[in-house]
């Protein structure tokens, strides 16, 4: 999978997930299949407010949701959870190769040093003027 889908997918996910009442969405139906009425009453939204975060999370292939008479049940789609699951781990592992500290560059290295001697000669100049 190329880089630029894979961002794509990332960026898809956290966009998703980036509402409080989103992820409490999530989290309630993780053990539970519920309908709007009790999602809205466990979270104090309206019912009208839960079905338009439950539609972005349809959109995007987490929740899936049934029509049983007049109420609609709600509940995760574990497959679309583990996939997701699956990219953030990749993305976290190769954002932890490359974190600040695990290698030098010996470029940046050099700079850190540089940039600490100009902020020793700066304290001493000012130590001095007072």
């Amino acid at each position: 999978m190329s880089q630029t889908s894979d961002a794509q997918k990332l960026s898809r996910i956290f966009r998703a997930l980036s509402s409080d009442a989103r992820v409490r969405i999530v989290q309630l139906l993780g053990g539970d299949v519920l309908c709007v009425g009790a999602l809205s009453r466990r979270l104090g939204m309206t019912p009208g407010g839960v079905s338009q975060h439950l539609r972005v999370l349809r959109d995007a292939g987490l929740v899936t949701a049934e029509k049983r008479g007049y109420y609609v049940h709600c509940a995760l789609n574990v497959k679309t959870l583990s996939r997701w699951r699956t990219a953030v781990d990749r993305f976290m592992a190769a954002s932890m190769e490359t974190a600040p500290g695990t290698h030098e560059n010996p470029e940046c290295t050099r700079k850190r040093k540089e940039n600490k001697r100009c902020v020793k000669r700066r304290r001493a100049a000012s130590t001095r003027r007072s």
